[in-house]
């Protein structure tokens, strides 16, 4: 196992155990070694000694050779006392102080085990409005908000890295103007990731620069009218100033969802990549694709074979995953079991295109991602009949529209793109389905204090190999993080390595629209725009994505909030990593 010298810093600073007095007590090979023997339990517990020993070997190998990984609070728990493995969870809100504050107390439990937290706040009465028991009026969703973002601000999740949630109100909540304006206004809601629910007939009321009618949340009755286009126009004006809201299209998550018995879909995990019912939790994890590349007769190819192998191993330790978990909540357990949805993704998605010599830009790069993820998701598919047949169909099976199909399975969901933030930092590949942010930049903020210089080792590689890299390219490579305007670098080569503002924003659509449409969940991806970008280049995406669509969308433009995760260039000096002492391993055994 080879890992980088930033990602040897990550796990150090957020997945190796600590003694009492904060000394490393695992290293690496010992972590994976902890995972693997943890998720083979469930084999034990379902099967036999042998089996569960055949797939603890399986499992190692899998995470060792960094083919996969599972999300970080797998990564972080399992073996341990905590034990919490689950990455997002959607919690209910209704409309009184008792489910406002149980729903603040579940996420404290949640987020300090290390999963992320998802809420619609469109059942709150909104502001002003009389409270009849008491002849007070009521604060509305923003107050709510701003509470919830004030404890999980406080909250260090499992001792690791700060809470996430998402905050999602409807577009025909009578506050939504005000949740419109929420972070422009202020630098409150700093946890929390806005997204406006969205749903056919407002895009429609949109399009015909009609008005549409605002509901009050409790009775249902009509409250007041906006302009449909005027709100439309407010939303964009607010994503390009700061980046929030993105939108969720609330209609499209719900007619693609596979149990619309059980009720109507309204909140997501803090990224938007699973769309969840209240109390409903989900296990992602992600198969790095820049390692399924072979070469035939000096020309590389999808080793497709071992890809499928590898699809077939993840969705196992995936559902092993629901099996050991420890629950953080009765209720969260009860719905997850009874539905068993994962989430498998991808990460190293451009890593793969570069390495088959194909431009993130290009009309085959969409051809391409079209025909990789329907080829997961149909191996994930059959990986999970498999698994019906050898453990039993996920018990709302019956409801579902899988049993109208007559398609025994044994997860609701199986297939999901995650952003892979800090597991892509693992793996030493590029993140999820995004192009290459640059090909040189600083991650700001991600460990605390620190900062990580990334340059592309690809570049390095080809560079050398196609004769191109002078020190010249490389220092402004180093300067600029891209090859646009590089002295004596084909044009074609400009082409591979076309970072993600030099690539049209439509593109990023497409892409994402490949990979959702074969997609069980959501596609995570941020639509990077330059500075530059005007809110009308914001309206024409937002409508796009409508169109093509998509469950959510996320836009950014570059430079539009002060402090932001990726920068451009290399301009500081690499941060020291700091000597830690070493304690005796954890060990585990079946």
């Amino acid at each position: 196992m080879h890992l980088s010298e930033n990602a040897l810093r990550v796990l150090e600073a957020r997945y190796l155990r600590r003694g009492t007095q904060g000394n490393l007590c695992e290293t690496p090979e010992q972590l994976f070694a902890r995972v693997a023997c943890a998720l083979a339990h469930a084999e034990l517990l379902m099967g036999n000694r042998g089996q569960a020993a055949l797939w603890e070997e399986r499992f190692y190998h899998l995470l060792t050779h960094l083919d996969f990984l599972p999300n970080s609070p797998t990564l972080m728990n399992a073996g341990t006392p905590l034990g919490q493995l689950s990455a997002c969870f959607v919690l209910p809100l209704e409309d009184n102080l008792e489910s406002i504050f149980t729903t603040l107390h579940d996420m404290a439990l949640i987020q300090r085990t290390g999963g992320g937290t998802g809420f619609s706040f469109g059942r709150l009465r909104p502001s002003g409005d009389v409270i009849a028991s008491t002849g007070g009026t009521t604060p509305g969703p923003l107050a709510f908000m701003n509470i919830f973002d004030s404890a999980t601000e406080n909250i260090k999740r499992g001792g690791k890295r700060r809470g996430a949630n998402m905050g999602i109100l409807p577009v025909d909540h009578p506050d939504i103007l005000l949740f419109l304006d929420a972070k422009a206004a202020s630098a409150s809601l700093a946890n929390f990731n806005l997204s406006v629910g969205i749903t056919n007939s407002f895009m429609e009321a949109v399009e015909h620069r009609e008005k549409y009618d605002l509901h009050h949340p409790t009775t249902g009755k009509v409250t007041s009218q906006l302009n449909a286009h005027e709100v439309f126009q407010h939303i964009v004006e607010a994503a390009w100033a700061t980046g929030d809201p993105g939108l969720l299209f609330l209609d499209t998550i719900n007619r693609t969802h596979p149990l619309p018995i059980l009720g109507r879909i309204e909140a997501t995990n803090p990224c938007g990549e699973v769309p969840l019912l209240p109390y409903e939790s989900c296990n992602l994890g992600s198969i790095n694709l820049a390692h399924f590349v072979k070469e035939e007769h000096e020309i590389s190819l999808v080793d497709w074979s071992r890809l499928a192998d590898v699809i077939q191993q993840a969705v196992r330790l995936l559902d092993d995953v629901l099996v050991v978990n420890r629950y953080p909540l009765p209720q969260v357990e009860a719905v997850t079991l009874a539905n068993r949805k994962i989430g498998l993704g991808v990460m190293g998605f451009a890593e793969l295109l570069l390495r088959l010599g194909m431009s993130y830009r290009s009309k085959e790069a969409l051809a391409f991602a079209s025909q990789l993820m329907s080829f997961i998701a149909q191996e994930a598919r059959r990986a999970s009949a498999i698994l019906a047949e050898e453990r039993g169909t996920f018990p709302h099976w019956p409801q579902s529209v899988y049993a109208h199909k007559g398609l025994p399975l044994r997860n609701a969901t199986v297939t999901s793109i995650a952003p892979t933030g800090t597991i892509s930092i693992i793996a030493n590949t590029s993140s999820s389905i995004e192009p290459l942010f640059a090909l040189s930049y600083r991650r700001v903020g991600v460990l605390g204090n620190q900062t990580l210089v990334e340059i592309n080792p690809l570049l390095q590689s080809i560079g050398e190999r196609m004769g191109f890299l002078t020190q010249e390219v490389l220092d402004y490579v180093n300067h600029h993080g891209t090859l646009a305007g590089a002295p004596g670098v084909p044009e074609q080569v400009r082409d591979l390595f076309a970072t993600s503002l030099e690539i049209e924003p439509r593109q990023h659509l497409l892409i994402q629209a490949a990979f959702q449409a074969e997609v069980d969940n959501a596609v995570s991806k941020t639509v990077n725009v330059p500075m530059e970008a005007t809110v009308e280049v914001i309206s024409r995406l937002y409508r796009q994505a409508y169109h093509l669509g998509l469950k959510g969308i996320t836009i950014y433009r570059y430079g539009s909030r002060a402090e932001q995760v990726l920068q451009l260039g290399i301009g500081e000096e690499p941060y020291e990593k700091e000597h830690s002492a070493k304690c005796d391993p954890y060990q585990c055994k079946l």
